[in-house]
């Protein structure tokens, strides 16, 4: 039995949000996560089983095994499953949130101003469409919609 995907939903607009998206693709050889834009009805359809708001874009998130994961403890866990040395990164969970999470604040309150925004969510490239949230991926996440 093949382990369900987990979803990280990022801001879709921001250049740095969609750079780490890039980055999670290229080191996701074994195929752990689906995406999909925080601004995708989609998206704010699965999110509303979990009591995110709607008009949520503060952060990532991350949808693992039906739990609900934000800022830098989304980050970390997603770290965990990443290729290379980047699961190295995760002992820092351990750290409390009350010092994780000013520095995750403070990278997403001035990402736009540092690294810009789109006018429109990015679209898949033909070669990324299996990582993209949507119907056709969805059962691979073990969720079902209404």
């Amino acid at each position: 039995m093949t382990q369900a995907k987990s979803i990280i939903f990022f801001d879709g607009v921001c250049n740095l949000c969609n750079a780490s998206i890039d980055f999670v693709i290229q080191r996701d050889p074994k195929d752990h996560f689906l995406v999909g834009a925080l601004q995708d009805d989609f998206s704010k359809k699965i999110l509303s089983r979990f009591d995110v708001k709607e008009d949520y874009l503060d952060s990532l998130v991350l949808l693992e095994k039906g739990e609900i994961y934000f800022k830098s403890t989304a980050a970390l866990k997603i770290s965990r499953k990443l290729s290379g040395l980047w699961p190295a990164l995760y002992p820092l969970i351990f750290l409390p949130k009350a010092l994780r999470d000013p520095i995750y604040n403070w990278i997403g309150q001035n990402r736009y101003k540092w690294f810009g925004k789109k006018n429109t969510c990015r679209l898949p490239s033909a070669e990324e469409q299996a990582k993209f949230l949507s119907a056709q991926t969805l059962p691979a996440t073990g969720l079902r919609l209404p």
